[in-house]
């Protein structure tokens, strides 16, 4: 599978879709620090920069499109200005740009806030848009805690609710079996929930420090709601009243050197993330200590390699504030890599049925 990357970020389709054996043709990226990230780790893929001089693009043949186009004009954090605000029209210069170089496949990402943007009137353009080009499609709203694949088993120790739109030329069906399994298909009512593991919703418990509700069950330890000021970053997602939410690991308390996700918090102490007021710093917390999320915490609850984005940028160590604006920005990881999975599959279905109409 050849793809185009727009809005590429720091890649993680790259750092998912590479272990499939697939091939990024060019990505697409402005942003300072995601291009040196880019430059570092993929020197040999191009970096066709602003998206919106797509026309003067010449890139070949690609089998599919990716991008999350930026989500601050649906979300809270960015007034929900939809597709008034510029950023938000870079929606439609991703319609125009697949409308070009038209690949059978096209993978879109945003906040589920595009939902209800415009009472939904900007989603179902760019759903309209999709048809007009000529794609079927199937879109789904995935949460990265529940997503585990062979690279992830464990999945990632946030919630990350992000709404995915998977398009295939002049067909639905194949987005719907990427997308849905077939039991969910068929209109079968869900299993009961008395079965299998999952997190647990909150509790009724003391409240304190502004509203911070604990509840531990199995290996998470929910915490919910918190209130929060500014942006989305790493590590947190803030639901529709504004509220920080984080699912954190309880991992056994290991020495600070050992980097881990929650270093020096065992599940007896626990491990409580929140927000600063008046920053946008998430910290976490055991009992009286308190420090920020490290950068490479942030990689791991994207689901990226370790010191992904400590890369040397303008003649030094890159600084922790653009590793965390990076990562906040990108997509989980696993999640990625699921949909690629079943792409693949999808692919590799259709090309069983033509050779056994083909022997036929």
């Amino acid at each position: 599978m050849r793809y185009l990357s727009a809005c590429s970020g720091i890649e993680a389709a790259t750092v998912a879709w590479h272990p499939l054996g697939w091939e990024a043709v060019a990505f697409s990226e402005i942003e300072p620090f995601p291009c040196a990230v880019l430059a570092h780790h993929y020197p040999e893929t191009p970096n066709l920069g602003d998206m919106t001089a797509f026309k003067e693009w010449h890139i070949g043949p690609i089998d599919l499109l990716v991008g999350g186009t930026p989500c601050q004009s649906f979300s809270i954090a960015g007034l929900r200005w939809g597709l008034d605000d510029p950023r938000g029209n870079l929606m439609l210069v991703y319609l125009a740009i697949a409308r070009r170089f038209t690949p059978r496949w096209v993978v879109w990402e945003n906040v589920p806030g595009v939902l209800s943007s415009n009472r939904g009137r900007d989603f179902g353009a760019f759903l309209g848009g999709l048809a007009e080009c000529g794609y079927g499609f199937a879109y789904r709203v995935l949460d990265a805690e529940f997503v585990r694949v062979e690279s992830h088993p464990r999945a990632v120790p946030q919630r990350r609710r992000r709404v995915f739109v998977v398009g295939y030329l002049g067909d639905w069906r194949p987005p719907a079996a990427v997308l849905f399994e077939r039991e969910s298909l068929r209109g079968y009512p869900p299993p009961s929930r008395e079965a299998g593991e999952r997190v647990a919703l909150p509790v009724t418990g003391r409240v304190d420090r502004g509203g911070e509700r604990r509840e531990a069950h199995g290996n998470n330890l929910v915490v919910e709601p918190i209130k929060t000021r500014g942006g989305n970053h790493a590590g947190q997602d803030v639901d529709s009243g504004g509220n920080l939410v984080i699912a954190a690991p309880c991992i056994p308390a290991r020495s600070s050197a050992g980097g881990g996700l929650g270093t020096d918090f065992d599940c007896d102490g626990g491990l409580v993330a929140f927000a600063v007021e008046n920053s946008s710093t998430t910290a976490v917390q055991a009992g009286m200590a308190v420090r920020r999320l490290t950068p490479r915490e942030c990689e791991r609850l994207q689901g990226l390699p370790d010191d992904y984005t400590a890369i040397p940028y303008r003649g030094k160590p890159a600084a922790d504030g653009p590793r965390y604006k990076a990562l906040g920005n990108s997509i989980a990881v696993p999640v990625m890599r699921w949909i690629g999975e079943r792409i693949q599959e999808v692919e590799e279905e259709k090309q069983r049925l033509e050779k056994g109409e083909e022997h036929e």
